[in-house]
């Protein structure tokens, strides 16, 4: 009588449950790392924000900051204007970029002189466990729990 050839049915079990294995170790490093990913994106953008902010308080000294982030951006950039300056791109612009959701307030005084930007994980522990905000001093300050008002009591990020 002839072996057949091939593999038995246990040897496949044995394989899929190898398989199995290595998945439950390698998923939760993967999505550890998209978290990192979507922190270091946030604090990117914050600094950009911010970079920004100088360069619009400079560029329209009557207005001083930008109030929202639709002004630092725009699609109509020929030529810029105080409401479409086209310093930042319009995926952040629009609010949401790369699991974080971004928000501009406190513009406050002629000219603005003072501004917050704000940056929350659109679903915590999925995109993202910590809050990210800075003000006119330019520091990327960081919370694990939400940020209403961005201040010089939040610590900053070394």
């Amino acid at each position: 009588m002839q072996r057949e050839r091939g593999f038995s049915l246990i040897e496949l079990l044995i394989v899929v449950a190898i398989i199995l294995i290595i998945a439950a170790i390698a998923v939760p490093s993967y999505l550890h790392a998209r978290i990192e990913a979507n922190e270091s994106s946030a604090v990117g953008s914050i600094r950009t924000i911010n970079t920004a902010q100088i360069a619009y308080s400079s560029a329209y000294p009557t207005v001083g900051f930008a109030s929202s982030l639709t002004a630092l951006g725009g699609t109509s950039c020929n030529p810029p204007s105080a409401t479409s300056s086209c310093m930042i791109d319009t995926l952040l612009a629009g609010g949401t970029k790369s699991g974080y959701s971004f928000v501009m307030s406190g513009a406050s005084g002629t000219p603005n002189a003072s501004y917050q930007s704000i940056a929350t994980p659109l679903v915590w522990d999925v995109s993202g466990i910590r809050y990210f905000c800075s003000f006119q001093d330019a520091v990327v300050r960081y919370s694990l729990t939400a940020i209403t008002t961005c201040d010089a009591t939040i610590p900053s990020l070394n």
